[in-house]
C-alpha cells in the first residue's frame, strides 16, 4: 500500500483527500505545516506528498527546498496544491527548480487528482 502525507493548513480540504485517498486504499498522513510535512517525511517515508503552496511558518515550496536537500528525502515525489490566484508561470518556474511532479488547481476534481497520483507513483498494490 502506497503512503501519501497531504500537507494543507485548510482542515476540511485535508480531511475530504484524506477520505478520498483512503477509499483509494492508500495509506494517508497529514500535516497542516511546512515543518510538520519535512518532518514526517524524514520519519515516514512517505511515496508521495501532495503539498500545498500557500501554508503556516514555512510556504510549500521552502518545505519541498528541505525535503530536497536531505539525502533522505530528496527522492520523494511532491505534487503542489495551489489556489487559483497564483499564476502558472510562477508555479511551473518553482516546479522545475525543485524537481516537483508539478502542480493541481484548488478546487480539484477527485478524478484529476487520482490521475495524476496514479501518473507519478504507478498502481497502488
Amino acid at each position: 500500500m502506497k503512503k501519501i502525507l497531504i500537507v494543507d493548513d485548510d482542515r476540511d480540504i485535508l480531511d475530504i483527500t484524506k477520505k478520498i485517498l483512503t477509499r483509494e486504499n492508500f495509506q494517508v498522513l497529514t500535516a497542516a505545516t511546512g515543518e510538520m510535512a519535512v518532518d514526517i517525511c524524514q520519519t515516514d517515508q512517505p511515496d508521495l506528498v501532495l503539498l500545498d503552496i500557500a501554508i503556516p511558518d514555512i510556504d510549500g515550496y521552502a518545505a519541498c527546498e528541505k525535503i530536497r536537500k536531505n539525502n533522505k528525502t530528496r527522492d520523494i515525489p511532491v505534487l503542489f496544491l495551489t489556489g487559483k490566484e497564483l499564476l502558472p508561470q510562477g508555479i511551473d518556474k518553482h516546479c522545475h527548480e525543485l524537481n516537483a511532479a508539478g502542480y493541481i488547481s484548488k478546487p480539484f476534481e477527485i478524478k484529476e487528482l487520482l490521475e495524476k497520483i496514479r501518473e507519478i507513483l504507478g498502481p497502488n498494490e
